[in-house]
């Protein structure tokens, strides 16, 4: 896929701070700024940080912010300066946003889709203005950023196909700056394949497929931590994320590591104390993908759910179920990818939309972005995901559910069921359900008949019958 080269304003381009280094920006070209569209970008929810009166959001389909205040969510896409593709990276601080951007790609040599960064994109203005730079790096494939540091001013990116890159002058050049001593190789030296980063008061720290590295002068020296190099390691050598925590007069470094090449390694949770002296690994056979704080609490997002712990590690306590009892609407899913926390507010991103709790879990908030129905030429019912896999999306408890999206256009009663090919009764999802407004639902299904079988792969039918209004149709295909 060709990406396009994304211009920004004018007004922008005079308030760059281009007196941060010498000469002009080559990679970018400026023009009109197009507003954000409104609504959340998608479900999948990868990344989330909080800057202020907004909190930023990763997705599959793009970058959105939500104004904490007002409850309302703005999408940014390619239009307003963003590259192509999924949100790999956030970083914030102020008014100034740094966003990375990834897609697929197919190579002569390999037809496997290939994951390719499409760039990364600067905001200094909060996100009215927008400036995008290609991936930098020394090959398109494999190559983009997981994630995002900013350190004394240097902002610093990791990726596998492209190492560990520094930039002094916010993108306009990078430069290579692998954990060690040795010349940037990203294929023979696995501590050159870079995932995490994070910042601390005294130190950079980058996690790769090589370990724990760290440095206090900019990355001209580095102590590597792995699986074997100290009485008390981390539990496996790839560090795909790494969190910092301040509190109490000290400061915590978190990391998810997983499982490496050595028989040996686990995954699990590790945290130092002592600046990487010693380790303490906790939530073993976990994988870990992203970590929030906010005073003494650590919470940790994983494949197995949301975990949260106010003693370092010590003691944990796992979230149960988010379900929005206000609305019926629950989160379909085991897997978190990312949490945000803040004084009386958590949110966390899941495979299935974002969550809101103030309450320490106890009610739940739900947001999820869907196309309305029955709106602008839209029908009045469809079924996502679709193709639907119950082995694959939306896994809860064992079984995964897909959604029938409808709308009432005012207090109705409502039967949704569903048909195999031969128009057979395959299961009643709800009967004579009571819904007090108009507006657009959802209902799940397992892909079970009513006697709890999962069904046959095939074309299934549904139709939701709304009380006083009719009979919609839509069918789903299941795959497994």
């Amino acid at each position: 896929m060709i990406r396009k080269t994304w211009v920004l304003s004018l007004v922008g381009f005079l308030s760059f701070p281009f007196w941060l280094y010498g000469g002009t920006v080559a990679t970018y070209r400026f023009s009109a700024t197009t507003p954000p569209r409104p609504g959340l970008s998608g479900n999948g929810i990868t990344d989330l940080y909080g800057n202020g009166p907004y909190l930023w959001i990763g997705t599959g389909n793009g970058l959105s912010r939500l104004t904490l205040s007002t409850r309302s969510f703005e999408t940014f896409g390619p239009q307003q300066g963003l590259g192509h593709g999924s949100v790999a990276a956030i970083w914030a601080h102020g008014d100034t946003v740094i966003v990375a951007t990834a897609t697929d790609t197919v190579t002569k040599v390999q037809a496997t889709p290939l994951p390719k960064g499409t760039g990364l994109s600067f905001s200094f203005d909060g996100g009215a203005n927008w400036r995008h730079v290609a991936q930098p790096g020394p090959t398109p494939v494999q190559n983009l950023t997981y994630d995002i540091a900013v350190w004394r001013g240097v902002v610093w990116i990791t990726s596998w196909g492209g190492g560990v890159m520094k930039s002094a002058d916010w993108g306009a050049s990078w430069q290579e700056a692998p954990p060690d001593s040795f010349n940037f190789d990203p294929y023979g030296k696995l501590n050159h394949r870079g995932f995490s980063a994070v910042s601390s008061g005294d130190a950079l720290w980058v996690g790769t497929a090589g370990g724990i590295n760290k440095s206090a002068d900019g990355g001209l020296t580095w102590k590597n931590f792995n699986a074997t190099n100290q009485p008390k390691p981390i539990s496996g050598n790839f560090v795909v994320a790494l969190g910092h925590q301040e509190h109490a007069g000290e400061e915590v470094i978190w990391a998810a590591t997983w499982k490496a090449e050595d028989e040996n390694e686990s995954y699990a949770v590790s945290r130092s104390r002592d600046g990487g002296l010693s380790w303490r690994t906790c939530l073993r056979d976990e994988k870990a993908h992203n970590f929030a704080f906010f005073d003494s609490l650590a919470y940790v997002a994983t494949d197995n759910g949301l975990f949260v712990s106010d003693d370092y590690g010590e003691t944990w306590y796992r979230f149960p179920e988010m379900v929005d009892v206000a609305r019926d609407v629950r989160i379909y899913s085991n897997e978190i990818y990312s949490a945000y926390a803040d004084e009386g507010a958590l949110w966390v991103g899941t495979a299935d939309g974002l969550a809101h709790t103030s309450t320490n879990g106890y009610w739940w908030d739900i947001f999820r972005a869907f196309v309305p129905t029955g709106k602008e030429g839209e029908k009045r019912t469809y079924a996502y995901p679709n193709p639907f896999s119950p082995m694959r999306h939306n896994q809860l408890g064992g079984d995964g559910f897909v959604r029938f999206q409808y709308n009432t256009r005012g207090a109705a009663r409502v039967t949704v069921k569903v048909f195999d090919f031969a128009m057979d009764l395959v299961k009643t999802v709800v009967e004579d359900k009571f819904l007090a407004a108009a507006g657009d639902y959802a209902e799940v299904w397992s892909g079970r008949n009513d006697y709890g079988d999962a069904v046959a792969n095939g074309v299934y039918f549904y139709s939701v019958e709304i009380d006083g209004d009719g009979t919609y149709w839509g069918k789903v295909l299941i795959v497994n």
